[in-house]
């Protein structure tokens, strides 16, 4: 189940770390992109959010993001 949502990330953010432990937890797969090793994932990022670098940003698989999102927000999206 690994990839079911793709976190942009990176190594200092508390946002991230308490989401990504959130989503452990829970079970839910995902796979973590650094934007600090990653220009294009840290275009992509910015993309989504209005020229910014925010994260946690985090894409489903309709291509969809939500950017800092609750727990709860994040299996609603996924259908759980």
């Amino acid at each position: 189940m690994a990839g079911t949502v793709t976190m942009y990330s990176t190594t200092w953010c508390g946002y991230c770390r308490r989401l990504k432990g959130q989503m452990d937890r829970e079970g839910i797969a995902y796979t973590e992109i650094n934007i600090e090793q990653d220009p294009e994932s840290a275009a992509f990022v910015e993309q989504a959010n209005g020229g910014n670098q925010t994260v946690p940003t985090v894409r489903f698989p309709d291509g969809s993001t939500l950017t800092n999102p609750s727990l709860a927000q994040v299996k609603q999206k996924i259908g759980l």
